[in-house]
């Protein structure tokens, strides 16, 4: 596997979980632990939060780590 997609992985996968993680805690008041966790709606936001944050972000950061180095 590239250094690309290691690095993509590493940061969009951590900021995935990271979301996942907040939506989680922001809802907790209105919305048990529990109950937010045994809906698949959790399940899919927690994939699409992960899938956006490898895809999206860990290019976009990529592609400023590469400009950073180059300069």
């Amino acid at each position: 596997m590239s250094e690309r997609w290691k690095y993509q992985i590493k940061m969009g996968g951590i900021w995935g979980v990271f979301m996942t993680v907040f939506n989680v805690l922001f809802e907790i008041k209105e919305i048990p632990f529990l109950e937010q966790v045994s809906k698949p709606g959790f399940y899919i936001r927690a994939a699409a939060y992960i899938v956006v944050g490898i895809f999206v972000l860990g290019y976009f950061t990529w592609k400023a780590k590469l400009k950073q180095q180059n300069q």
